[in-house]
């Protein structure tokens, strides 16, 4: 981040109309207010660790209502299963392995995801963390750039399980400044 971005530190909540206007005035905890000039390319982050337990796995599946046996079914992913053990969803790891370097930036939007690829097996107690990336970052709109990030997923002690860019667009700070570099 820039120093502008550190300066900035918490995002306000303009306009609370629904909270007292002394506590409207407190920035709020976890947000952030970065702008597209913030965002610099190279940069990593680091997230902590999770351990995907069985009660995670359970609720993710029964949220989306993903019965596959190998997700499901000890006794086929034991006996049956190409791997003798339960898988957690692919989709979970992907939704898991994003949140924990999720951000709650203001000011970008996600745009959209690609080059998703599930590369290794992640299973119930394994321990995954993630390592963003800012990849590139360009002008796209009159008050909005595109920033693409890669997402790397490990579980336990560094083994690469899920890649996928981000894009994101996100405001400008100075939308002054991209006029005429603008791609739309």
């Amino acid at each position: 981040m820039t120093e502008s971005a550190s300066m900035r530190g918490g995002a306000s909540s303009k306009g609370a109309k629904t909270m007292p206007a002394d506590h409207a005035e407190i920035p709020v905890w976890n947000a952030e207010n970065w702008f597209y000039e913030d965002w610099p390319v190279g940069q990593k982050i680091r997230s902590l660790r999770r351990t995907l337990g069985e009660g995670d796995s359970h609720l993710f599946n029964a949220l989306v209502t993903d019965i596959h046996p190998y997700v499901q079914d000890q006794i086929f992913a034991e006996t049956e299963g190409l791997f003798g053990r339960r898988l957690v969803a692919g989709a979970f790891v992907f939704s898991a392995g994003l949140g924990l370097v999720a951000t709650n930036c203001v000011n970008a939007f996600s745009y959209g995801y690609d080059r998703l690829r599930f590369i290794k097996p992640v299973f119930i107690g394994d321990t995954i963390y993630t390592i963003r990336t800012n990849l590139d970052k360009r002008p796209r709109y009159q008050d909005l750039g595109l920033i693409r990030a890669s997402y790397e997923v490990f579980k336990n002690e560094g083994e690469l399980v899920l890649y996928c860019e981000h894009l994101q667009t996100v405001k400008y700070a100075n939308p002054a400044d991209f006029v005429g570099k603008t791609e739309k």
